[in-house]
C-alpha cells in the first residue's frame, strides 16, 4: 500500500470543489463533515478516513476510488480493476449471467498474466464457475454466444 500523501489529496479536492463551483462550506454540508475539518483536509493537515473520502466523493460526484488512490489508501492498479468490474456490473445491456461470465473471463486473463485475485474476487469467480457452460474462456465464449442468440431470437 502506498504511503499517505494528503497534500496531493488536498490540492486535488480543492481543484474538484472549485470545478464543481462549491464553496468549502457547501461541500462540507453536502458531505456531512465540518467546515474546519474539510479545510484541514484540503490544506494537507488531516488524513481523512475512507468513509469521509467516500462522502466527499459522493458530494463532488466523482469516483471515491480516485480519492482513495490520491490518499494512498488504494493502489492505482487496484482502482483500475475495481472500475473495470464496476463498469461490467453496471452495464444494463447484458444480463446477470453474461456479467458473471465476463467477470470470470476477466479474472482468467488476469491470472494468466500473473495477477492473483484477492480473496473476495475469488469468491465472485467461484460463483461464476458454478454457472453451466462458463468454466473456461472457450466455454464462456460459447455461453455468451448462446445467450446472445437467445436474446436476439425469442423463438429459440
Amino acid at each position: 500500500m502506498a504511503s499517505l500523501n494528503v497534500g496531493n489529496l488536498g490540492e486535488y479536492l480543492r481543484e474538484q470543489r472549485n470545478a464543481a463551483q462549491l464553496s468549502l462550506r457547501q461541500l462540507a454540508d453536502a458531505a456531512g463533515v465540518s467546515n474546519p475539518y474539510l479545510s484541514q483536509i484540503e490544506r494537507g493537515l488531516r488524513k481523512p478516513s475512507a468513509e469521509v473520502l467516500q462522502q466527499v466523493a459522493k458530494a463532488l460526484r466523482i469516483s471515491a476510488e480516485t480519492l482513495y488512490v490520491r490518499a494512498g489508501i488504494l493502489d492505482e492498479r487496484e482502482r483500475e480493476e475495481l472500475e473495470t468490474r464496476a463498469v461490467i456490473l453496471a452495464d444494463p445491456s447484458i444480463n446477470e449471467r453474461q456479467k458473471n461470465v465476463l467477470l470470470q473471463i476477466y479474472d482468467s486473463f488476469r491470472r494468466e498474466n500473473g495477477f492473483v485475485p484477492e480473496a473476495d474476487e475469488t469468491d465472485t469467480a467461484d460463483e461464476a464457475d458454478e454457472t453451466p457452460g462458463a468454466d473456461a474462456t472457450p466455454g464462456a465464449d460459447d455461453a455468451l454466444k448462446a445467450d446472445a442468440t437467445k436474446d436476439d431470437n425469442p423463438h429459440s
